[in-house]
């Protein structure tokens, strides 16, 4: 039987370029799982209900080696429990090498050159996603060498605050109605009692 896994980084990522690699392979859509978050960590339910309904015998397709893990370890540990624990084929479309249904038992060639493939690959990926982490950083220190802020715009005090400041302090009012009077979060306005003289 097989299997789909499909994985973007963000919710606002499309999936369609794996649904259609997946496609040619007439996987039924209920065996296809999809999960629409970071790979940076390894809580992905989706991927956690495939691994748990895999069993012997199941191919397990992917688009790329890095939908398993982003760093070495990670795919050499997924790859691991899928191949030898679980004993599923897997199947990574962009590199016809990591087929594991064309070794055969007396094949020791091909599962050499598989393992050697998929650990030049593992480390590749987690390479690329230090790579990425660093030019983020970088990027990010320009922008701000540059004078550009990040996070939301700060609120302009109200110049009516001190005054309802004051009755709140004078328990003429609550908190909740002197944010509703300056048109602001009731925690943005404790933030400011705090910080505001």
């Amino acid at each position: 039987m097989n299997y789909g896994y499909i994985r973007v980084s963000s919710i606002d990522q499309c999936e369609d370029r794996q649904w259609l690699a997946l496609k040619q392979f007439d996987i039924p859509r209920k065996n296809i799982y999809v999960d629409k978050v970071s790979g940076k960590n390894f809580d992905r339910p989706q991927y956690n209900r495939l691994v748990k309904k895999l069993r012997k015998g199941y191919v397990l397709i992917v688009l790329s080696i890095d939908r398993l893990g982003r760093n070495y370890d990670e795919i050499q540990n997924q790859w691991r429990i899928i191949t030898k624990v679980k004993q599923v084929d897997i199947v990574v479309l962009d590199m016809p090498l990591l087929d594991t249904r064309k070794k055969g038992d007396q094949d020791l060639t091909g599962t050499f050159i598989a393992d050697m493939v998929l650990q030049i690959l593992a480390y590749v990926a987690q390479i690329e996603r230090e790579n990425i982490k660093q030019r983020q950083k970088e990027g990010i220190y320009a922008a701000k060498s540059r004078g550009v802020i990040f996070g939301r715009p700060k609120k302009d005090v109200p110049q009516n605050f001190k005054e309802i400041k004051n009755q709140w302090l004078q328990n003429q009012i609550t908190s909740r109605q002197a944010a509703k009077a300056l048109g602001i979060a009731q925690s943005t306005f404790l933030r400011w009692v705090q910080e505001i003289v």
